[in-house]
């Protein structure tokens, strides 16, 4: 009697219903990881998860159905979703200038039973949000953004972060309740560098939460790291923890970070467009359709895994896959993003696959720059 293997966990069976390129995002597998987040957190309640990976409120919810209540974002649209969500507390992780500032003064009064807050690495931008909130009637609870070796924002660990954080305390639109200790730059694949590293950054961080808690006599809130160095923060007490790439995975991090055992619950769907010369083959997974600030490869087909990216246009992959004979017009690949984050803020919708079947669609709401506000 003929037997048949099972399909691969990423094949859909109605994939003719699904025009390429596409997202598509299965939720059995982000279910898994969100338990594995938790299982390494320890406890939901220390978790506070950041959203940009994915950028759509279902994936939000599917959290809060496991008791995490509390959430990071990027931006104020982000922050929409959160309140439209209706999570217990917010952090932009971001240091709201200019326009922005209002925004989240609208954020803040349209989802009252919400509690925002936002980051802070200067005293001017401090004045300024201090200044718009105080005007309103309201006072934002604000995080010092501290700069433990990225080098991209923040203010020092050190006494100026100190004179900052006593600065905001005399504003009257703005209270300093916590130390933001992102370490995004520790990406190394040794686990036990990657650990040395964060140490290092933390103790630094640590060492001023000490200060401010003999200065203020209450300790400060302390959110800490992203997806690579956080299950070397879960191991601390009183931290909360910011992964966010682990609810998606891809296959950057796949690589980079190999004790780490989540799932990609997320892929995109390409087609062959076109047959040239004997060894090439052409995709319609352009620029527009794929992260592409890294260099190649952008991209890991599981069903084409030995293919070599020749060449990439806005609308056109060309890969090398030694003989294109066995290909045909049509023919679906499925591909893990090396980077999966901006690469889902390049669709506007996700189709959900159950049981290697396309059953709906999600908006990726929070890929616009605005949502309402």
């Amino acid at each position: 009697m003929e037997t048949h293997s099972p399909s691969p966990w990423y094949e859909i069976s109605n994939i003719d219903q699904i025009d390429s390129p596409a997202l598509v995002v299965y939720p059995e597998r982000i279910n898994y990881n969100i338990d594995h987040m938790i299982q390494i957190a320890g406890s939901p309640e220390v978790l506070r998860p950041h959203v940009k990976t994915y950028k759509m409120e279902e994936i939000v919810r599917m959290q809060m159905a496991k008791r995490i209540r509390k959430f990071k974002c990027a931006t104020i649209s982000e922050a929409e979703m959160l309140g439209n969500a209706e999570v217990d507390e917010v952090l932009l992780a971001y240091q709201p200038v200019g326009p922005k500032i209002q925004r989240l003064v609208e954020i803040v009064r349209h989802f009252p039973n919400t509690k925002f807050a936002a980051l802070v690495d200067h005293q001017e931008a401090a004045t300024a949000m201090a200044h718009v909130f105080h005007q309103v009637g309201q006072k934002l609870n604000v995080f010092l953004d501290l700069d433990v070796g990225m080098h991209r924002t923040g203010v020092p660990a050190n006494d100026q972060a100190v004179t900052l954080y006593l600065f905001c305390k005399q504003l009257k639109g703005i209270q300093p309740v916590g130390l933001h200790v992102y370490d995004g730059h520790i990406r190394d694949t040794d686990l036990q560098v990657r650990k040395a590293k964060c140490e290092a950054g933390f103790k630094m961080a640590e060492a001023l939460a000490q200060r401010i808690t003999e200065i203020d006599k209450k300790r400060p809130i302390l959110v800490v790291g992203g997806t690579p160095t956080f299950p070397i923060h879960a191991q601390r007490q009183g931290v909360e923890c910011s992964p966010g790439t682990c609810l998606l995975w891809d296959w950057g991090y796949h690589q980079a970070l190999p004790e780490q055992t989540f799932q990609f619950a997320a892929l995109v769907i390409s087609r062959v467009i076109s047959k040239t010369e004997n060894n090439l083959i052409c995709t319609d997974l352009g620029h527009k359709s794929i992260a592409s600030e890294n260099p190649h490869p952008r991209v890991h087909f599981l069903n084409l895994p030995d293919a070599k990216a020749v060449s990439q246009s806005e609308e056109h992959l060309v890969l090398d896959v030694g003989n294109n004979e066995k290909f045909t017009i049509g023919q679906v690949l499925y591909g893990v993003p090396i980077h999966i984050c901006p690469t889902v803020a390049l669709y506007g919708k996700a189709y959900i696959i159950e049981n290697q079947t396309m059953k709906t669609i999600w908006q990726v709401a929070a890929r616009n720059r605005m949502i309402t506000i």
